[in-house]
């Protein structure tokens, strides 16, 4: 069973998608840029998750609309280049998947739209003034990155109680200073509260994460949290091929894991970002101002078990986590 309840904003902009497509200006036709992180390929779910919220509410590419892709392909480094490319084709709004390339898109422009799918935490990365006033040219939504760390500890704690060592997979600089700070301070207050040591092992790229596991391995490692970030999340099924390869219990913030073959997830669902993103593109468009558009969160977020990876590892889950599941795969 599926339990999604985004804020209600995109439930009514669903509902109203028919009047949507009746209110489009004649002969108008947007232009979106959207700023990738990753390759196409890795990005094909979400972007295919935006565009069907984009047609969801009656726009419509080669008709109405118009979406300049652009991507990054892992490299952190050329978001500026693309976000000037973008705004030199003078898109009306651009569009990124997080923090990353929305910092670039800010500092390239102050006046054009831009809509952010899933920020980790905007105000101590810098984008906004305030969630509920953002106050410049950034709206969207964030996933609370530093907020839901800890719960994912306790989750893989009450799973493998025996665990005294775990490995931090995360992704340095992938954020602001701050939430990264605030991401590893959340992270080791829980670690003290359930006893467990951490090790932090870093990964800037798919190209450290065999040093990754080998580290995890030679200091003996009894399981693993993943960070958010969104070269992780792109980079998921790789991560979870070494993870069982390595056979240790894992804790993942997306869905994606564990539909792969991963053991435990919590958090947001980033596709339903994506095709929340859609709904406030449409504000936008439609005259609405980023400045005055709160920045929205899931109001529920997801637990996922993968009961099939849990038996090769040998382990039980609770009964009190089954019930609490929203989906568990057997």
């Amino acid at each position: 069973m599926n339990r999604r309840a985004f804020i209600g904003t995109i439930a009514g902009g669903l509902l109203a998608a028919p009047l949507a497509a009746v209110a489009q200006p004649g002969g108008k036709v947007w232009r979106i840029g959207y700023l990738g992180y990753s390759s196409p390929a890795l990005e094909q779910h979400l972007i295919g998750a935006f565009r069907q919220g984009l047609r969801d509410l009656g726009y419509v590419e080669g008709q109405n609309l118009v979406i300049e892709y652009r991507s990054a392909e892992g490299k952190r480094e050329r978001f500026p280049e693309l976000a000037a490319e973008l705004i030199r084709m003078k898109v009306d709004v651009i569009v990124t998947l997080a923090t990353p390339a929305a910092l670039a898109a800010k500092q390239a422009t102050h006046t054009i739209p831009i809509v952010v799918a899933a920020m980790a935490d905007p105000v101590e990365d810098g984008l906004v003034a305030s969630l509920a006033r953002p106050g410049g040219n950034i709206t969207g939504s964030t996933f609370l990155g530093p907020r839901l760390v800890p719960k994912r500890l306790e989750l893989l704690k009450q799973v493998v109680p025996r665990a005294s060592r775990v490995a931090v997979l995360w992704h340095p600089g992938i954020y602001s200073e701050r939430t990264m700070r605030d991401m590893l301070q959340e992270t080791e207050g829980a670690a003290r509260a359930v006893g467990v040591q951490l090790q932090l092992v870093g990964a800037g790229g798919p190209a450290d994460f065999g040093k990754a596991f080998t580290a995890m391995r030679r200091d003996r490692a009894d399981a693993v949290v993943v960070f958010p970030s969104p070269m992780l999340y792109l980079e998921h099924k790789s991560i979870v091929d070494l993870v069982a390869q390595s056979r240790l219990p894992a804790v993942y913030p997306w869905r994606e894991a564990v539909d792969d073959g991963g053991l435990i997830a919590y958090g947001a669902n980033i596709p339903d970002m994506l095709r929340h993103a859609a709904a406030v593109v449409d504000k936008v468009l439609k005259g609405a101002k980023p400045a005055d558009l709160p920045i929205e969160q899931p109001t529920t977020y997801e637990l996922f078990i993968n009961l099939k990876t849990a038996k090769a590892l040998g382990l039980t889950i609770p009964q009190s986590l089954l019930q609490r599941a929203d989906q568990v795969i057997e």
